[in-house]
């Protein structure tokens, strides 16, 4: 593969508020052959029993990924780019460590194949200068891949923040959350 082509200027946008549940991310995610047909990308219902939204759960791809640093097989990496790639097939134990440490809930244990498994920000397109396929398919804008000014332009009311606060942890990211504009953090309780 050439990497050359990787655009250190794009970067994944969400916009949880955006999401409709459609699930195209899922099914296009699910169509990636490195995925073994499974998607790594979940949609979710916030409360379902008392409203019908729905929020995209992805990789976050953290500055200091900590499902990397619990992992006791050294399955997970993260490459120059900032992505955080799924579990080495030859290296994962299946202990899930990883699944249990993330802040984010991302990693899956996919007890069929006894692996961890998650979202690699579509590494084989992104490495060569596509887009993730669930940012290709996204019919309401939820999902975006694309530079920072394009993401302005497209919503001048909204501010993306990669730089979460759980209690007393900080958690910076490569992918950015949407939020109202002038925001800098997402504190999370």
């Amino acid at each position: 593969m050439n990497y050359t082509s990787f655009n250190k200027n794009e970067e994944f946008f969400v916009d949880m508020q955006r999401c409709i549940g459609c699930k195209a991310c899922e099914l296009a995610c699910a169509e990636c052959e490195t995925n073994g047909q499974e998607s790594m990308i979940h949609v979710n219902y916030v409360d379902r029993a008392t409203t019908v939204q729905t929020t995209v759960q992805v990789c976050m791809h953290c500055d200091d990924p900590v499902c990397a640093n619990v992992c006791p097989a050294d399955a997970i990496s993260k490459d120059e780019f900032g992505i955080v790639h799924t579990a080495n097939t030859e290296r994962c134990i299946g202990c899930s460590n990883c699944v249990m440490a993330c802040p984010f809930g991302v990693p899956k244990k996919e007890e069929n194949y006894d692996l961890m498994m998650k979202c690699t920000m579509c590494y084989d397109r992104t490495s060569v200068g596509k887009k993730p396929m669930c940012a290709t398919v996204c019919p309401s804008g939820a999902l975006f891949y694309g530079t920072k000014d394009e993401i302005q332009e497209m919503r001048p009311n909204s501010t993306p923040v990669n730089s979460f606060v759980f209690g007393k942890e900080i958690v910076n990211t490569k992918v950015n959350i949407m939020m109202p504009k002038g925001s800098t953090e997402l504190i999370i309780y």
